[in-house]
């Protein structure tokens, strides 16, 4: 059953076009994220959905009523949408078993906040301020918070944000379960591919107002509809589908190839190489950094129809000097250049 749809939407700032035609659905209890980079239209989308912008045309629905269709619109406060945003806003003066409760029914109010800081990890902190909690246990306020009136639609707006990279990885990991236990409709706007890839059970990835591609986030990442969305999803090798150095590549999926066609090699699908093979290309390894897990490595190959930088994933660190590089497994086609 679908949670949310949002058909043909359009929305303006000023006379400036920002959404031009969205179209999205989620359906209900799904966990979504809307993934792209500063200035696509990201914030506007969720502001619109939220009810604190309106629509110029098209419509928001949901659970089947329509909350905005561009000539009438459902007040903010009347769409049971929560919001998490990216500082979290608590009320400084109010304990946290206050801020989770604020607006809620006093009749209901002391076990629903019990229940809540239960299911956050919180529970004992309830008589605590904010500014005695670290940033993440905030987050976890936050989310209870918009959680507490049982809301149609979560709406997450970068909301690990200003957490350090651990902290952000064990929150987000947290606040999915948090949400699939509740079993409530989310939605969560990043820039972040990892938290996209981590977190969502689909994404749209927004480009110029638009949406480039939608999908599971194992189909994004392993079949982009083209460059672009492959470079959005991650570090990206786009080398020629046909006429390669690296010999024919078997494609994971049969396609007409075009002679402009691209095919995308993933960092981990490289394999380095000190001697040469028949279907290796020689490069100079330029840097080898090592990242924890791996080591990301980034080479120069000689051929001069591949790009002029590689990039490769490797479990050993690689001296600067020369190596020869091959490809691994099936590769998908982009349909042209970009």
């Amino acid at each position: 059953m679908t949670g949310l749809s949002v058909v043909s939407l359009h929305a303006t700032h000023g006379r400036s076009p920002v959404l031009s035609g969205i179209d999205l659905s989620v359906e209900e209890g799904a966990l979504a994220c809307i993934l792209g980079p500063s200035g696509c239209g990201k914030s506007t989308l969720l502001r619109v959905v939220a009810g604190f912008h309106p629509a110029a045309s098209g419509s928001v629905v949901l659970h089947g009523r329509t909350l905005d269709d561009g000539r009438s619109r459902v007040a903010a406060e009347r769409r049971n949408i929560g919001l998490v945003p990216q500082d979290g806003a608590l009320f400084p003066h109010l304990t946290v078993a206050g801020n989770i409760g604020f607006g809620l029914p006093r009749a209901e109010r002391r076990a629903r906040v019990a229940e809540l800081l239960e299911m956050v990890g919180l529970a004992g902190l309830g008589d605590r301020r904010p500014h005695q909690l670290s940033g993440g246990q905030q987050q976890r306020v936050a989310l209870a918070r918009a959680l507490a009136p049982r809301p149609g639609l979560l709406l997450l707006d970068e909301p690990f944000a200003a957490l350090d990279a651990a902290l952000r990885a064990d929150l987000r990991r947290e606040v999915a379960a948090t949400l699939r236990k509740a079993g409530t409709t989310a939605i969560l706007v990043t820039h972040d591919q990892d938290e996209a890839l981590a977190f969502a059970d689909t994404i749209a990835v927004l480009r110029d107002g638009r949406i480039a591609q939608a999908g599971t986030p194992d189909v994004l990442y392993h079949r982009p509809a083209d460059a672009a969305v492959a470079r959005v999803l991650g570090e990206a090798n786009l080398v020629p589908a046909t006429h390669t150095p690296f010999g024919t590549l078997p494609l994971a999926e049969p396609a007409p190839l075009t002679p402009g066609a691209l095919a995308l090699v993933r960092p981990h699908q490289l394999r380095l190489s000190a001697e040469a093979s028949p279907r290796s290309v020689r490069a100079h390894v330029v840097a080898s950094d090592f990242r924890g897990h791996d080591h990301r490595v980034e080479l120069r190959p000689e051929s001069g129809t591949l790009p002029p930088t590689l990039i490769a994933y490797t479990p050993h660190p690689w001296p600067q000097g020369e190596a020869h590089v091959s490809v691994e497994g099936p590769v998908h086609a982009l349909p042209e250049r970009g």
